[in-house]
C-alpha cells in the first residue's frame, strides 16, 4: 500500500481545524501522516492541535506564506510516497485513501489524482473548487464536470462510471507523487492563490504522467475561506494567474494565436463588468493585467527555463470556446459540451 503525507496548510484557521481535522484523523488506512502547517498563526492552532490530535506533525514558519509557500516547505518534511494537500476546511470519508491507493497503484503513469469532491453545506452538490476532476478549454478557461463557472450540478452519480483521467486535480485535495512534486518544483509560489494547481498539473502532464479522477473517494468541502466567491481580490487572482499559467504552459503555437484572443476575451469581460455597474470587478482586471505585464520578464524567464515539453494536445485539454457555448449556446453542464 501506497504512504500518504496528508499536508495541511493553516493561517489563523482554528475554527474550521475543529471542525474538519477529526474527521482526518480518523481517516481508516493504515499508512499515512498528517502534517500541519502552520503559517505564524496567532490564534492557539499549535496549542489545540498539540493537545488534542498529538499524532499530528507540526511544522510552524515564521510568516504566511499562503497556500502555495506554506504546502512548498512542509513538503520537506514529508515522508511517504505521496503528498496530499488538503485544505483546513476539507471533511473526508473514513476510507477516502484506499480508493487513491488503488488509482495509485493500477498504473504507475498516474502522477497525481482527485477524490469526489462535494459541498459540505449541501452534500448532494458537486463543490466549486473540483467536484469530478477539473479540464480547460483551448483559451484556458477552467471548468469541472459537475462545475462549469458558476453553474453547480447535483450528484446524481452521473460521473462515477468515469474513472478516468482529467487535466487538472483541486489544490483543496490534490494527491501527487512525492518524488514528482519535487522534480517539478513544487507549487509557484508567485501565483499566492488560485491556479496554482493547475499549473502544476500543467506540468504534470507535460512531465509525460496521467492525473486521474476517483470517484470512490469523497471529500466534502467548506470552500470560500481564503478569499470569497466574487471578492475583487479573487476576481484580480482568478485573471492574473490565469495569463500567468498560458504563458508558462502554452505551446509556441497557442502562444503565438491563442494568447491574443484570450486577451481580448478578459477585455470584454471587463467592460461587460463596468458596463453591468461593477466597478470593482473591472479594476481587478485591469490590475490583474497590469501586473501581469509588469511581470512579464519574470514569467518568460521560467518559460525559457523550463526543459519540460510543452505538447498542443493535453488529456482533458478542449478545443472548443467555453464562454461562447457557455454564455450563448446555454450549455451549463459537462455532458452538454460535450455534445
Amino acid at each position: 500500500m501506497k504512504g500518504f503525507s496528508i499536508i495541511i496548510v493553516t493561517w489563523n484557521g482554528l475554527h474550521h481545524l475543529k471542525t474538519f481535522l477529526p474527521s482526518v484523523c480518523a481517516t481508516n488506512y493504515p499508512n499515512f501522516e498528517i502534517i500541519l502547517a502552520d503559517n505564524a498563526s496567532t490564534d492557539g492552532t499549535v496549542e489545540w492541535v498539540s493537545e488534542h490530535f498529538p499524532e499530528v506533525i507540526i511544522k510552524t514558519f515564521d510568516d504566511n506564506y499562503g497556500y502555495c509557500g506554506g504546502n512548498n516547505r512542509a513538503a520537506e518534511f514529508a515522508s511517504k510516497e505521496i503528498m496530499l494537500f488538503l485544505n483546513n476546511d476539507v471533511e473526508v470519508s473514513p476510507n477516502w485513501l484506499n480508493a487513491l491507493n488503488r488509482t495509485f497503484i493500477q498504473d504507475e503513469q498516474i502522477g497525481a489524482a482527485q477524490p469526489k469532491m462535494l459541498a459540505y453545506q449541501q452534500k448532494d452538490y458537486f463543490e466549486y473548487a473540483g467536484a469530478a476532476g477539473g479540464f480547460i478549454d483551448k483559451y484556458g478557461y477552467p471548468f469541472c464536470r459537475g462545475r462549469v463557472f458558476d453553474h453547480l450540478e447535483k450528484d446524481y452519480q452521473q460521473y462515477d462510471h468515469e474513472n478516468r483521467n482529467i487535466f487538472w486535480a483541486s489544490g483543496a485535495a490534490l494527491a501527487i507523487k512525492s518524488d514528482l512534486f519535487l522534480q517539478l518544483g513544487g507549487f509557484d509560489e508567485d501565483f499566492e492563490f488560485h491556479m496554482e494547481e493547475i499549473d502544476l498539473c500543467w506540468r504534470v502532464h507535460r512531465a509525460g504522467y496521467k492525473i486521474h479522477y476517483t470517484p470512490e473517494s469523497i471529500v466534502y468541502h467548506l470552500g470560500g475561506g481564503s478569499l470569497p466567491m466574487g471578492s475583487p481580490r479573487k476576481v484580480y487572482y482568478n485573471f492574473r494567474n490565469n495569463l500567468f499559467m498560458l504563458w508558462k504552459n502554452y505551446s509556441t503555437y497557442e502562444l503565438f494565436f491563442r494568447f491574443p484572443v484570450r486577451l481580448k476575451l478578459d477585455v470584454i469581460a471587463a467592460y461587460r463588468a463596468l458596463f453591468s455597474g461593477n466597478i470593482k470587478e473591472f479594476g481587478a482586471i485591469a490590475k490583474a493585467h497590469l501586473h501581469f505585464f509588469k511581470s512579464l520578464n519574470q514569467v518568460q524567464r521560467k518559460r525559457s527555463n523550463s526543459e519540460i515539453p510543452r505538447p498542443k494536445s493535453i488529456t482533458g485539454k478542449y478545443n472548443f470556446i467555453l464562454v461562447w457555448r457557455y454564455f450563448v449556446y446555454g450549455q451549463k453542464t459537462f455532458n452538454d459540451l460535450l455534445h
